[in-house]
């Protein structure tokens, strides 16, 4: 039980990635809030709920700055602290530059990377007051090498990189690790759109011969939320097989 008694919000919690990161701390102890637009959060909560785990769902837009506030400044009075941010929350709306819209960027900007701005911001304030606190956030391998057609997207996860080493600088001295997490390719509904002629293609690119499933994020999530990374700090772990990056 590395999350005993440890009150941990979820954005994007209710599918892929975030589900199974909702269930694992669930079952490592923590009370989960899951944070996300779908209704599955709902599905997912009651659950999870069935099972004993003490999980809350709350349908939210990261990108929605006044939102987040309340969201967490509620989270606070209910549960009288936040120990864990996972900024999970994430889209894509892939085109090459010469046609993407000013729509599509906004939107991805919007949610990958001011969303995760917001949650840190408003969720680190309760962590600075008691002194305890762990942040990791979402980037992406592509962050780190790029890649065809996804301006928007790779923007995001490189800020999201950057803002994790800015947050570990500023925020260490309260008992506060912030970290980050680069997963490669994995089998999430957010995949299934790519043809599997394409994934086949892709599967040359990782050593390890196989895409990964959204369990292995979920673990990586688990160690950097966990006291035994407590001098883990600014960090981003790569988790994609060793696909290269080059």
């Amino acid at each position: 039980m590395r999350l005993q008694q440890k009150i941990a919000i979820i954005t994007g919690g209710a599918n892929g990635i975030g589900a199974a990161t909702s269930r694992l701390f669930a079952k490592e102890g923590a009370t989960v809030l899951i944070w996300d637009l779908s209704e599955n959060g709902h599905r997912l909560a009651e659950e999870l709920t069935s099972q004993n785990y003490p999980a809350f769902f709350r349908k939210i837009s990261v990108a929605d700055r006044d939102a987040v506030q309340t969201a967490v400044r509620q989270a606070k009075e209910q549960f009288g602290r936040i120990d864990i941010l996972i900024n999970n929350a994430g889209i894509t709306k892939d085109k090459t530059l010469a046609k993407m819209t000013q729509e599509e960027w906004d939107t991805v900007i919007a949610v990958n990377q001011t969303g995760v701005f917001n949650c840190t911001q408003a969720a680190a304030e309760v962590m600075k007051a008691q002194r305890y606190g762990r942040i990791v956030s979402a980037a992406s391998n592509v962050g780190l090498r790029g890649n065809f057609g996804q301006t928007n997207y790779v923007a995001t996860k490189a800020a999201v990189i950057g803002m994790t080493k800015v947050w570990a600088l500023e925020l260490g001295k309260y008992g506060i690790t912030a970290n980050c997490i680069a997963p490669g390719f994995i089998e999430t509904e957010m995949t299934l759109a790519i043809p599997e002629q394409v994934k086949q293609q892709m599967i040359p690119m990782i050593p390890m011969g196989y895409w990964g499933n959204p369990d292995d994020i979920a673990y990586g999530y688990l160690y950097l939320a966990s006291d035994e990374a407590r001098y883990v700090n600014g960090t981003c772990l790569v988790i994609d097989g060793g696909a290269a990056r080059d």
